[in-house]
């Protein structure tokens, strides 16, 4: 796939990495009917229910939490559709008593995987699904 796609989803990546506590910025980075499964399993569909879910979790303890991304590939169904691959770091800035009780130490890498689509000269994230990485 030309180099120029593969640049603008790099683009793309990197203002969803920089953007994940600014709503404004982040949301748009989305189709409409964006469908978000997140570390925890939580499924949200659309973007106005995305936009929801982020305020709300901006607005708790949740918004020390952070992450950073590598792509680790990407790879093009159609020229305007690519699935993207990536290892998602969490850095746990909470409180212990904002966090909660689990059995044992939550992963702190995850695989995300991004379904882009380009419409207008734009890559949009249609789809974004992590599952968190633990050792066997």
């Amino acid at each position: 796939m030309s180099e120029q796609r593969i640049h603008r989803i790099r683009e793309t990546i990197a203002a969803y990495e920089r953007h994940q506590s600014d709503p404004d910025a982040f949301l748009p980075l989305h189709r409409d009917d964006v469908a978000i499964v997140n570390f925890v399993g939580r499924r949200v569909l659309g973007l106005d229910t995305l936009g929801q879910a982020m305020r709300g979790a901006l607005a708790s303890p949740l918004a020390k939490v952070t992450t950073t991304l590598d792509i680790e590939g990407i790879h093009f169904i159609r020229p305007d559709v690519a699935i993207v691959s990536l290892a998602k770091h969490v850095n746990d800035d909470r409180d212990e008593t904002d966090k909660a009780p689990r059995d044992g130490a939550a992963p702190t890498v995850g695989s995300l995987t991004l379904v882009l689509t380009e419409d207008d000269g734009e890559w949009r994230i249609a789809l974004a699904q992590t599952t968190p990485r633990t050792t066997f």
